[in-house]
């Protein structure tokens, strides 16, 4: 201003000058004002909204809101709905579960409805499962409106839980489990999916205990009671509150079908066992057919020897001429005696005729 009062005292061109300074002058307020109203309108409103909720947010808190990037109307609306609901959370306990990467409405709505329907869970507990990356709104819910899970879960593909009784025949049963989350456990413990192995896991376990299938159709109930002394809630988020079995159906008889695979097997062991033993006897046959071949060359090679040895007779005198014409004249009526008796030349009974003669 003092610029501009001096302007105003210069020459002849004082009065054109102080309009030129004067327009600049506005125009700069003007834009200044727009920015800060850019950047405070927003605060002032959220502020006076807090204000007139008796939320306690300072103008201070929102202006450093702005600077560090927090959603300013997500965390004032937050702070709202828990003063109007008689919860103490601060602001900056809002603002580190947001920074933190954590869904502030969710938490601020699941503590309002444990509050309602009187379940301990406190801000920290609520904000570590909201991180773990759990629904606690659906937590809440499933606390106070406990939740029906299939066994087994038809997204598995399965729709039936299979066993077979000591008496070989097969079960298929349907189960369904009532469950109630459990706040206290739900950071760490086990999902759904633990609930329904285990669950499958009881119920093949009872009826492959079950001495006759007929038992398990006449008491179903049984089956739910072992399973549920077995604890199988230990170590997850839920609580089991009853295991209904839906449905039981008799399947195939698994141990007749067993009977006959057994039976089949032994069938093919035993062809196999007397198609080696016929072998072995094939292979017996030759070596006997072999040997006999073999000693029939035997014999023929000592026969052999017999010309032989009669000529080393004859050499040494030993043997004349006349006992030779004997043997050949011996020779000749004993083979004319077999072919008579029907006998070959291997024979005995011609030979003992003839030494009879003899």
């Amino acid at each position: 201003m003092g610029y501009l009062l001096a302007a105003r005292n210069v020459g002849g061109e004082g009065p054109e000058l102080w309009t030129i300074l004067t327009v600049i002058g506005v125009i700069v307020i003007g834009v200044f004002g727009l920015i800060i109203f850019a950047l405070v309108g927003q605060v002032i409103g959220l502020w006076f909204q807090a204000f007139m909720s008796n939320a306690g947010v300072s103008m201070l808190d929102l202006i450093g809101m702005r600077f560090r990037k927090v959603d300013m109307r997500s965390i004032v609306l937050s702070r709202i709905r828990a003063v109007k609901s008689g919860l103490d959370i601060t602001v900056n306990d809002l603002e580190t579960h947001y920074l933190a990467g954590g869904r502030v409405q969710n938490v601020i709505s699941a503590l309002i409805a444990a509050d309602r329907a009187r379940i301990d869970l406190g801000f920290k507990t609520a904000c570590a499962i909201d991180l773990a990356g759990r629904d606690i709104i659906e937590a809440v819910h499933t606390s106070v409106n406990p939740k029906v899970i299939d066994c087994p879960n038809l997204a598995s593909g399965k729709h039936t839980i299979d066993a077979v009784a000591k008496d070989g025949i097969q079960l298929k049963a349907k189960a369904r489990v009532t469950v109630r989350t459990n706040i206290e456990r739900l950071v760490g413990g086990a999902t759904e999916e633990t609930i329904i192995a285990r669950v499958g896991e009881g119920i093949v376990t009872s009826i492959g205990s079950s001495n006759d299938y007929k038992a398990v159709l006449e008491n179903p109930d049984t089956i739910s009671k072992r399973v549920l002394e077995k604890g199988l809630d230990a170590g997850t988020a839920f609580e089991i509150l009853s295991i209904d079995i839906a449905d039981v159906d008799v399947g195939t008889n698994v141990g007749a079908q067993l009977q006959a695979d057994q039976a089949e097997a032994d069938k093919r062991r035993f062809q196999a066992e007397a198609e080696k033993r016929a072998a072995m006897a094939r292979a017996r046959e030759a070596e006997m057919a072999a040997m006999v071949v073999e000693n029939q060359a035997k014999v023929v090679e000592a026969e052999a020897t017999i010309p032989l040895a009669i000529a080393e007779a004859f050499r040494s005198g030993n043997l004349g001429v006349m006992d030779y014409y004997r043997l050949k004249n011996i020779q000749s009526d004993t083979s004319m005696r077999e072919a008579i008796g029907g006998k070959g030349p291997s024979g005995n009974e011609p030979k003992n005729r003839h030494k009879s003669s003899a």
